[in-house]
C-alpha cells in the first residue's frame, strides 16, 4: 500500500514538473519572439513607462497643495499605482490571451488547444505575451523602488499584493470574456468591463462612497485591489487580507468552471494549426 501511494505521489510530481516546464517553455518563446525586435520592443514598452509616468506626475502635483486625501497620502497612491500596474502587467506578460479569449471563442480558434493533451484554459492563457504590458512591469518596480518598502517583510507584502492583483484581473476578465460561449462574440462588454476594472484600480477608495463603494467591492472587483496599499502593505489588516484572498481564490474557481460549463457547447472553427 506505501508502495502504490509513493508510486502514485511521483507520477503526480512528475506530471507537475512536466506542466510547470511547459508552462516555462510558452513564456520563453513568448519572450524570444518580442526580443526578435528589439527596437520596437524597447520602445512599446519604453512608452507604457512613460504612460505611466503622466499619471505619477499628475498625483505629485495634486498632493504638493493636498497633502492628504480622505487618509491617503501621496506613498499609498504611489503603491496603489505599484499594485495596479504591476499586477495587470504581470498577467497579460504572463497570461496574455485572456485579454483576447472572447474573440477567439466567437471565432472558433480554440480548436488548436483542444487537440493537445494540455489544460485547455491554462494553454490558452499563456499563448501570448503584451508587450507593452513588460512596460506596467518595471514601472511598478521602479515605482516601489522609490516609494515602497524594501525590508523583507514589505517585500513579501508586495508580491502578496501582486499576486492576488493578477488573479483578480486575470480570472474576473476570464469569467467575463467566458460569456462569448453563450451570447456570441462578448469582445465589446468585456473590453468595458475590464477597463473600468483597471481604471478603478487606480483610484484612491477614500473618494468613493454609498453605492459606489459598494459596487468596488461587489459587482467591479476593483476596490479588491486599489485598497491593498492600506489594508495590507501599510497596516496588515486581517479581515480585509483575508477578504482579498477570498476573493481572488472565488473568481479563480468561478471563472474556471464557467469557462469549462461553456467549452461543453463550443463549435468548432476548424482552425487547426501547428503549435509546438
Amino acid at each position: 500500500m506505501i508502495c502504490e501511494v509513493r508510486e502514485g505521489d511521483k507520477q503526480v510530481i512528475k506530471q507537475a514538473a512536466g506542466l510547470m516546464a511547459f508552462v516555462w517553455g510558452c513564456w520563453k518563446l513568448n519572450l524570444a519572439g518580442a526580443m526578435e525586435f528589439r527596437i520596437s520592443f524597447m520602445l512599446t514598452a519604453g512608452m507604457m513607462v512613460v504612460n505611466n509616468l503622466v499619471w505619477i506626475v499628475f498625483w505629485g502635483l495634486y498632493f504638493q497643495r493636498f497633502q492628504v486625501v480622505n487618509g491617503w497620502s501621496l506613498q499609498d497612491v504611489m503603491m496603489m499605482w505599484a499594485v495596479s500596474a504591476g499586477g495587470f502587467g504581470l498577467s497579460a506578460v504572463l497570461f496574455g490571451n485572456a485579454y483576447r479569449l472572447a474573440s477567439l471563442i466567437a471565432s472558433g480558434q480554440l480548436d488548436v488547444f483542444l487537440s493537445q493533451p494540455k489544460p485547455v484554459l491554462l494553454h490558452i492563457l499563456i499563448s501570448r505575451m503584451s508587450v507593452s504590458a513588460i512596460g506596467d512591469v518595471l514601472f511598478a518596480l521602479l515605482v516601489y523602488g522609490l516609494f515602497g518598502d524594501t525590508s523583507l517583510a514589505g517585500i513579501f507584502k508586495f508580491m502578496l499584493a501582486l499576486l492576488i492583483a493578477l488573479l483578480i484581473f486575470i480570472f474576473f476578465v476570464v469569467l467575463v470574456q467566458s460569456l462569448a460561449f453563450f451570447i456570441g462574440n462578448a469582445e465589446g462588454i468585456g473590453q468595458q468591463v475590464f477597463n473600468g476594472l483597471l481604471a478603478f484600480s487606480t483610484y484612491p477608495t477614500g473618494i468613493f462612497s454609498g453605492w459606489g463603494k459598494l459596487i468596488l467591492f461587489t459587482v467591479i472587483p476593483a476596490g479588491f485591489i486599489s485598497y491593498l496599499p492600506i489594508g495590507l502593505l501599510r497596516s496588515m489588516e486581517p479581515l480585509f487580507v483575508w477578504q482579498a484572498i477570498g476573493v481572488a481564490a472565488g473568481l479563480t474557481i468561478v471563472g474556471t468552471a464557467f469557462f469549462y460549463y461553456g467549452l461543453k457547447g463550443y463549435s468548432s472553427g476548424n482552425s487547426m494549426g501547428m503549435r509546438m
